[in-house]
Formats: structure tokens, C-alpha cells, sequence
């Protein structure tokens, strides 16, 4: 196994337990997800498909067609995460309707939450990318 398709397996694994702990959350939990949980999770579903691929048909070109969505993905991260944390305030906040952004649905030690869950799997994803793409840089010399 390459240094390369070991952080596609861990990319991969990472996704699968978002999207799995995800459907957990709102379909066995009954939680509602707001609209900054609908937005991170547009962005990490599609991962799981894209590393399974690359596993299966090896492509050296996964960061280019990976990374984008983790930035976009861990953006949204971020800003929910500055939100649950009270430095950007409920008044800039998207959800003007259904569940609000703020709700904390589970809060495991004081700070794990369910957008710091995806914080964590949106930030391993985007360094084992890097890892890849350091890689290939090397490879390449």
C-alpha cells in the first residue's frame, strides 16, 4: 500500500463515519438537523463516493477533484463551530427557520459537539489531502 492510497483509506473511513454518524443523528436520534448541518453534510456525502473510487481505481489526481469540497465543506464547519462557541452571534446566523444553528443536540465533555464532530472529520480529511499532495509533489522530483 502507497503513502498515498493509506490517506485515501483514512479519508475514506473518516467519511464513512460523518455520513454514518450523521444518519445516525437525524434518522435513529430524531434530530433535526439546522441549515448549517445541511450544508456541511451536502459537502461530506459526496467524499465517501469519491475516495471508495479512488480506491478501487487508483487515480493520483484525488486531490484535485477532493479538495474543493473539503475547503467548502470545512468553511461551513468553522463558522458553525465559531457559532456554537458564541463568537460569531446568533444575529448573522442562516437559520432563520427550523431548527436554530445554536441547538445543541448532544455535548459530550463540555465541547463535543455535533458540528465540532464534523469540524474534526472535515479538518483530518483536508491534512490527509495535504499528505497526498505532498506526496505526489515528491513523487514527481
Amino acid at each position: 500500500m502507497t503513502k498515498s492510497s493509506f490517506f485515501v483509506l483514512i479519508s475514506f473511513f473518516v467519511a464513512s463515519i460523518a455520513t454514518m454518524g450523521s444518519l445516525f443523528f437525524s434518522e435513529i436520534m430524531q434530530f433535526i438537523p439546522c441549515s448549517m448541518c445541511w450544508y456541511q453534510r451536502i459537502f461530506m456525502y459526496p467524499l465517501v463516493l469519491i475516495f471508495l473510487i479512488n480506491l478501487l481505481y487508483p487515480d493520483d489526481k484525488v486531490y484535485k477533484y477532493a479538495m474543493p469540497i473539503v475547503v467548502v465543506g470545512l468553511l461551513f464547519s468553522i463558522y458553525h463551530n465559531l457559532l456554537m462557541f458564541g463568537i460569531i452571534p446568533e444575529s448573522v446566523v442562516p437559520c432563520v427557520q427550523g431548527v436554530p444553528c445554536s441547538t445543541e443536540y448532544i455535548n459530550w465533555f463540555g465541547f463535543i459537539t455535533i458540528p465540532f464532530l464534523s469540524l474534526v472529520a472535515y479538518s483530518i480529511i483536508f491534512f490527509s489531502l495535504l499528505m497526498i499532495k505532498k506526496g505526489d509533489s515528491q513523487n514527481e522530483k
